[in-house]
């Protein structure tokens, strides 16, 4: 029996719904949910990403203003773009898309953004908070791959006593999966397993998840014999390869080999109980939470500002 494909595009297109009439609740009260995107150096894939967010956040009723800066912009520059946005009250998210230039040091951009606007979660005050199971905001790819598989409506998909198995340690998926999904609440409380470049014997690792979550951006690395029979398997990974075939001479693809087959003759879509495409999979989430963030970020502001607190 095939597995079930669990389509991004699908939840997102539910969950923007619902955040579409949180953002009509927020104009009606006069508060009109903002974003400030800022991107430096002409990276195309970067490039790619602001666009889908800035045509996501139009769709749903959110302003988003994109500031492009010059590759060479000096980091004194965006801090105090940054600085400015944190100031503003037109602006409930600031995001400052990666990667950044090489002289550009990524971590005094987190700890500039107001924790209050860092709707990418990588402030240190965010991180914390989420490491202690009392997030204010959730990292947006994270939030996607829980969203996904509590959105499938089948418990057997859901984190809840299952074994999870990420693999990658990023700071922008496997580190804050492992701290969301570890957490003791009905959306959560899974048994993690963080695997990485220095783990041994991988596949018996992987071979033992419920849920494994490939988040290595290693192409078609992770083979139909690295999973158990009936796991749910969430490919974060995302590479462009070459394909004459394909329009602009590439296509995408993920962590996860769709095309290999195994001793026993199957095809990841034989063993697995679901997984996700790429692409359609993660990424219309990732993008959908980044506004789940921002409209979270307003609700708050919002309140904050009607008792007297500024953000």
């Amino acid at each position: 029996m095939s597995a079930t494909v669990l389509l991004g595009t699908e939840i997102s297109a539910r969950i923007k719904q619902d955040l579409a009439t949180r953002v009509n609740a927020l104009r009606s009260e006069g508060t009109v949910p903002g974003i400030l995107m800022i991107r430096v150096g002409d990276d195309p894939a970067s490039m790619s990403y602001v666009r889908q967010k800035d045509k996501t956040a139009a769709e749903i009723g959110i302003v988003s203003k994109v500031v492009e800066l010059a590759y060479d912009t000096p980091e004194r520059t965006l801090l105090a773009l940054i600085g400015h946005g944190n100031e503003d009250p037109l602006y409930h998210g600031i995001l400052v898309q990666l990667p950044l230039p090489s002289h550009i040091n990524q971590k005094i951009v987190a700890n500039t953004i107001n924790p209050l606007k860092d709707v990418d979660c990588f402030h240190p005050q965010n991180v914390g908070r989420l490491l202690m199971g009392d997030p204010y905001l959730i990292p947006c790819t994270p939030h996607a791959v829980l969203q996904i598989l509590l959105q499938a409506n089948k418990p057997s998909y859901w984190p809840e006593g299952k074994h999870v198995v990420v693999v990658g340690r990023s700071n922008l998926v496997g580190k804050p999966l492992a701290a969301l999904l570890v957490q003791k609440n009905l959306y959560a409380n899974a048994t993690m397993t963080v695997c990485h470049s220095g783990t041994r014997n991988l596949s018996h690792h992987t071979a033992q998840a419920d849920i494994l979550v490939c988040a290595m951006g290693s192409p078609r690395s992770i083979k139909p014999f690295m999973i158990k029979e009936d796991a749910v398997v969430i490919d974060v990974g995302v590479t462009r390869i070459e394909d004459p075939s394909a329009k602009g001479g590439y296509r995408l693809v993920g962590d996860v080999d769709h095309e290999s087959i195994d001793d026993d003759f199957a095809t990841i879509a034989d063993k697995a109980a679901a997984y996700t495409p790429v692409p359609g999979g993660v990424g219309p989430m990732t993008v959908t939470m980044l506004m789940w963030n921002t409209v979270k970020a307003a609700e708050f502001q919002r309140l904050g500002a009607q008792l007297g607190v500024s953000a």
